[in-house]
């Protein structure tokens, strides 16, 4: 059967897909339906963290279904009621709210600044402050902080009274900031804008403008959190907290689920029972999934192994930068690193998917390497050499 001629016909076309049917994986290799073996450097847009075929993680979902698979936010469940505690923990946060992707993460975190603000002043006129050139997602409310007019443009009005700044511009903050500002929300490593790390003054310095104004800072760690950058999240760098975080993809290791985590001040004053819901958010298939993710981060020592991997990682992308003069930079954090490039990606990653890698792109002229977390030294070396092959040969 032609599945790519199955899908063109009956699924709606958002997506210029690949011409490509995966049908397995294996560890860090993907195999389509014609036998033929990848080298994944994508890992689902930076989703399976632990690899394909992690038996532990399979073992663990397979339990769960046997027990149960949903009962609705009407009642409790232990893998609800564990993960909430131990993702609390690993996110140094005190409440967290479960959700079915990174975009409804987005969306409770915005709900929840807005009620803050609200119950301080009764008004809901209160504006938000987001980045040019970021992503939030697709849905209103996180394609209205999403800093690229072109994504928005269609779709407009979105829901008012959101304010853009430049990232790693601290003064083009401040001159936005007024009364009437309820939140900051900004992505710690911008990811689909190019692959930028908030700069250490930056950060610092939006935290303490949030500080002295009670205003909210939400940092969105959908892509850039659990372990991806060498830190379990990557403000942990910064020595910054945010008000509330974000996050998704690796947290569900391929299982469907987000999360917003907020401190104890931020949920003492903000959603209660009516605000805000989700039919199946926080069920205990996903919970499942996020409690063996988690136990398998500290067991395996996940943050450590990628922190220890990051220089190969570099070195081997600086090494491809200095040899192909149509890369012009390399810039990242940990296991979400890009070269940006003098001409066109797409075919330097159609000539990449030929000869067996896998890379994405973070805009038209950038590559994008978010491979699963648990890549080996092995795994690099391959990904430089189909790499410089690809680069020369496009």
């Amino acid at each position: 059967m032609d599945y790519k001629e199955l899908g063109d016909k009956y699924i709606l076309h958002t997506y210029n897909r690949y011409p490509i049917v995966l049908e397995r994986g294996e560890g860090v290799r993907l195999y389509d339906d014609k036998g033929k073996e990848y080298l994944d450097f994508a890992a689902g847009i930076a989703v399976y963290a632990l690899g394909y075929g992690n038996k532990a993680f399979n073992d663990a979902l397979k339990k769960q279904i046997d027990l149960i698979m949903h009962t609705s936010n009407l009642y409790y469940n232990e893998p609800a009621c564990l993960a909430a505690k131990e993702l609390c923990e690993a996110s140094h946060m005190d409440r967290v709210f479960f959700t079915n992707s990174g975009t409804e993460a987005i969306e409770g975190a915005i709900k929840t600044a807005r009620k803050y603000a609200y119950l301080k002043d009764g008004s809901t006129d209160h504006n938000i402050i987001a980045m040019e050139h970021s992503f939030h997602g697709r849905s209103m409310g996180a394609l209205s902080v999403t800093g690229n007019a072109h994504y928005r443009e269609a779709f407009e009005p979105g829901i008012g009274n959101v304010r853009f700044a430049t990232y790693n511009d601290l003064e083009s903050v401040k001159k936005l900031v007024d009364d009437k500002t309820c939140a900051v929300i900004m992505e710690t490593v911008q990811g689909e804008g190019g692959i930028y790390p908030a700069e250490d003054d930056f950060i610092k310095g939006v935290r303490k403008l949030c500080d002295e104004k009670d205003i909210l800072l939400i940092l969105d760690e959908i892509q850039c959190g659990m372990g991806r950058t060498g830190y379990m999240f990557a403000w942990e760098k910064y020595g910054v907290k945010p008000d509330v975080v974000t996050m998704a993809k690796a947290i569900g290791n391929g299982v469907p689920v987000g999360a917003f985590a907020m401190t104890e001040k931020v949920a003492e004053h903000s959603l209660v029972p009516g605000d805000h819901g989700t039919t199946y958010g926080g069920n205990p298939f996903a919970c499942a999934a996020v409690r063996e993710v988690l136990r398998q981060f500290e067991e395996s020592h996940v943050v450590e192994h990628v922190k220890e991997l990051t220089p190969s990682l570099t070195k081997a992308l600086e090494e491809l930068k200095e040899k192909h003069d149509n890369v012009c930079d390399r810039r990242g954090a940990g296991f979400m690193q890009a070269l940006e490039l003098t001409v066109p990606c797409a075919p330097v990653i159609k000539k990449a998917q030929e000869n067996g890698l896998i890379v994405i792109s973070a805009g038209a002229n950038i590559l994008r390497l978010v491979p699963p977390l648990v890549i080996e030294a092995d795994d690099i070396c391959k990904m430089q050499e189909i790499l410089d092959k690809a680069l020369t040969e496009a």
